[in-house]
């Protein structure tokens, strides 16, 4: 297998994963600055022009974070960071997916039609005016997931998994580009330094 990877913070979330995962393969970095993925050798295998892209073993591409982790987790299940169980892996789910379309979508399309406008609005449709309000939505799913994960130690309970991955990357991300995590969210600032704490994180800088 190999990884097709860039900057952002998709290509962060499977680094992350793969890391926790204890697998090392080899990367090849796409300059997505310079608009290598919207170019037909690199479409031919993701379509979509998007990062990050798995080549498998028999020569076929898997894209979409969540889609590369899952399989990553079928053929590597130990560490789980989905799940053991069929109730494990669907409490992972569920939240993973309540995180990025609440917050990771949001914020990634507000940095999109605001700040990454120059590099994003030749490349996708974008919308300018709706920025400022993609980015509220995000902080205030923040505050509502805030409020959920009183006492627990990770977002889908007490183990760790791809939901806390994907949220991380993203708000490491977003402090990045003017949209930080409130320092008044103290569950998820808890949260935050926990998992910054990992040896994967550091390991897939």
């Amino acid at each position: 297998m190999k990884l097709y990877n860039s900057i952002g913070p998709n290509p962060r979330v499977v680094r992350i994963f793969l890391a926790e995962k204890g697998l090392d393969l080899p990367f090849e970095t796409v300059d997505i600055m310079g608009g290598e993925n919207r170019r037909e050798e690199y479409q031919q295998r993701n379509p979509a022009g998007q990062l990050p892209c798995l080549e498998l073993d028999d020569g076929s591409y898997l894209s979409e974070i969540t889609v590369i982790c899952e399989y990553l987790e079928e053929k590597h299940p130990t560490p789980a960071l989905i799940g053991a169980t069929p109730e494990e892996r669907a409490n992972t789910r569920m939240w993973t997916r309540r995180i990025d379309l609440n917050i990771c979508e949001n914020m990634a399309n507000g940095f999109r039609y605001a700040e990454g406008l120059g590099l994003f609005q030749t490349r996708i449709h974008t919308i300018p005016g709706a920025a400022d309000d993609l980015k509220q939505i995000a902080q205030e799913k923040l505050a509502w997931l805030d409020g959920l994960i009183e006492g627990r130690d990770f977002l889908a309970g007490d183990a760790y998994t791809l939901a806390d991955i994907l949220l991380f990357a993203f708000l490491e991300f977003g402090a990045q580009v003017g949209q930080p995590l409130p320092e008044k969210l103290g569950n998820l600032q808890a949260w935050y330094t926990r998992v910054a704490a990992r040896p994967a994180v550091e390991a897939s800088a």
